[in-house]
């Protein structure tokens, strides 16, 4: 008899969870449209001034690691003409 109800339970709680689903996949999907409204894209001359400030401090942090690089290097050379 236990056996019959936990079937009879399970049935029903999968029949019942593509409804919760469905209502819930509406819910998202709406919420994303109202979201997406209200997006506000930069304009081209913004992006364009964004994208060389970029640039310029990408290649003035590569100049200061290769500065930094190179400057360590020779210490490390010169500190082991020292020692030997």
């Amino acid at each position: 008899m236990a056996d019959k109800e936990k079937k009879v339970a399970q049935t029903e709680d999968k029949s019942r969870k593509p409804a919760k689903k469905k209502g819930k996949l509406k819910e998202a999907w709406r919420g994303f449209k109202s979201e997406v409204k209200k997006i506000v894209w930069p304009s081209w001359k913004q992006v364009l001034k964004n994208t060389l400030v970029v640039l310029v401090i990408v290649v003035i942090c590569a100049v200061i690691i290769g500065a930094l690089d190179y400057a360590f290097s020779q210490g490390m050379m010169a500190l082991t003409k020292l020692f030997s």
